[in-house]
């Protein structure tokens, strides 16, 4: 498997980087602080085609390949964790079921909305009661002549407030268990969908996450996303691609951390020597470095692999998600060690990186779940 980056994207990635480095860094401390979402930021990186990066420009997409969207999530996590997953959750779990998943109607008018930029996307699987139990849903749709009924709660929707569509993941046939859940895609101008207040995270405070709340919400039958009972696949193949943009979060929040650990250990002094100096410190640098690569290298396979037909990926990705959040967690863990006090003050960045890094393991697929893929692949190809 060749990891060469082609010249396209090369390219992408440095314009991305130029652009996180210029108009994100700049305000992205005092947007945390006040929990300001970067909607200026999102404007600007969906005039950059950054919204609907894979897909096809038919649709008001890039075209990309999988690669260079993981490069642009790399790039922005460096700098706002927060953009990040804004820009993930656009791109992987609502543009990407829809492209493969929708309608010529859907792609034509409701990806090609979302792919252009002139609306953000959210997904809403989970539930109150069903976070890492993805099957066991409770809302329901209810057939009605040519349409559905929609009601029910999902929880920690990302974008929730600042979307404009919604992947809605409902039950139509409860008693078929998983083949009973049937995708939606929900308009937030539709009358029946209530948003709930913001939570109050720990980290990516400048992305929005919320509960959504379906009442007597009516859809045609031109909004269902596949056929009824195809919800769960759709779910399942899509939080499969998902997961390696979170793994390239991953990345992103780790580098960062690394970054700003070998730049402060070469100027900070302790008895008579600087930080990098002392071995103890030193040797937490090299680690940081072999995790962050192996990290990477774990990330590139699942999205190259994610682009070969016929090919299931589910394992490399679900290695690559755990493998490259823990590594975050561990690396931004160490960044605040390396800091001393300073690491656990606002006035240094690695205080928010520890905080954002905290989620990776938990959303979209928690560490645990990721091993119980990895065991039930491996163990069926032994």
């Amino acid at each position: 498997m060749n990891f060469d980056l082609t010249e396209d994207q090369k390219r992408i990635r440095d314009v991305v980087a130029e652009f996180a480095a210029t108009e994100i860094a700049p305000g992205v401390a005092e947007r945390e602080r006040k929990e300001e979402f970067p909607r200026a930021v999102i404007d600007s990186l969906a005039g950059l085609g950054i919204l609907g990066m894979m897909v096809p420009e038919e649709y008001g997409g890039s075209a990309a390949d999988a690669l260079s969207y993981i490069l642009v999530i790399e790039e922005l996590a460096r700098v706002c964790a927060s953009v990040a997953v804004i820009v993930s959750v656009t791109n992987s779990v609502f543009c990407f079921p829809v492209w493969k998943y929708g309608s010529d109607e859907q792609k034509k008018t409701i990806l090609s909305e979302v792919a252009s930029g002139k609306s953000l996307g959210a997904y809403a699987l989970t539930e109150p009661q069903s976070g890492s139990d993805a099957a066991n849903q409770k809302t329901r749709a209810i057939r009605d002549g040519n349409g559905y009924v929609l009601n029910g709660s999902k929880a920690w929707i990302t974008n929730a407030g600042e979307a404009g569509w919604y992947l809605v993941m409902a039950m139509t046939d409860p008693a078929a268990g998983t083949r009973g859940i049937t995708g939606f895609l929900v308009s937030a101008a539709d009358e029946g969908l209530r948003i709930g207040p913001p939570e109050d995270k720990m980290g990516l405070r400048s992305s929005k996450t919320a509960s959504i709340y379906l009442e007597d919400l009516r859809l045609s039958e031109s909004r269902r996303l596949g056929a009824e009972g195809d919800g769960f696949r759709i779910a399942m193949t899509t939080l499969d691609h998902s997961r390696i943009g979170i793994a390239a979060q991953g990345v992103g929040i780790a580098r960062a951390c690394y970054d700003a650990s070998t730049e402060y250990a070469k100027t900070r002094e302790t008895f008579g020597r600087k930080l990098a100096e002392h071995e103890i410190i030193a040797f937490q640098i090299a680690d940081m470095k072999v995790q962050i690569d192996a990290a990477r290298l774990l990330t590139y396979r699942a999205a190259l692999l994610s682009e070969k037909p016929g090919v299931r990926f589910s394992k490399e990705a679900s290695m690559a998600k755990v493998f490259a959040t823990e590594a975050a967690n561990t690396i931004a863990a160490r960044a605040v060690q390396i800091f001393g006090g300073y690491g656990y003050s606002r006035e240094y960045p690695v205080e928010r990186f520890y905080r954002d890094a905290r989620v990776t393991t938990i959303y979209e697929g928690t560490s645990e779940i990721q091993r119980i893929v990895i065991s039930k692949n491996v163990l069926a190809e032994a």
